[in-house]
């Protein structure tokens, strides 16, 4: 899937990998490819700058965990983090409705008047 297909959902991607629980920038990446069935590959560049991004605006919260003395950046969603995220999910049902209704196949019409146009 193209890279671009992913802007402007990203923060929605980011907070619902991290709804269950807290996870490093790697994890992070593994687990948006694994729910998108492998469709979503995030890169190191794209992730760091956005998690940063949403823990000043109080979506993420960040610590420092070591894991077999490596110490790693766990970010974790805070109370505003799932409001925001339950509001991204609402857009995009709404988005994804439009959407398929404009796509979706349309069954032909009789014309009004009887045979014939």
């Amino acid at each position: 899937m193209r890279q671009d297909a992913v802007r402007g959902h990203l923060d929605g991607l980011l907070l619902a990998v991290l709804e269950p629980a807290p996870l490093h920038g790697y994890a992070i990446i593994t687990a948006v490819q694994q729910r998108s069935g492998g469709a979503l590959e995030l890169r190191t560049g794209t992730i760091y700058p956005a998690l940063n991004r949403l823990e000043r605006l109080g979506l993420l919260r960040s610590t420092w965990e070591s894991e077999g003395g490596r110490k790693r950046r766990c970010y974790a969603l805070t109370e505003a983090g799932a409001r925001f995220l339950a509001d991204e999910r609402s857009a995009w049902q709404d988005f994804t409705a439009a959407i398929g209704s404009v796509l979706a196949p349309v069954a032909p019409h009789p014309h009004p008047h009887g045979q014939g146009a």
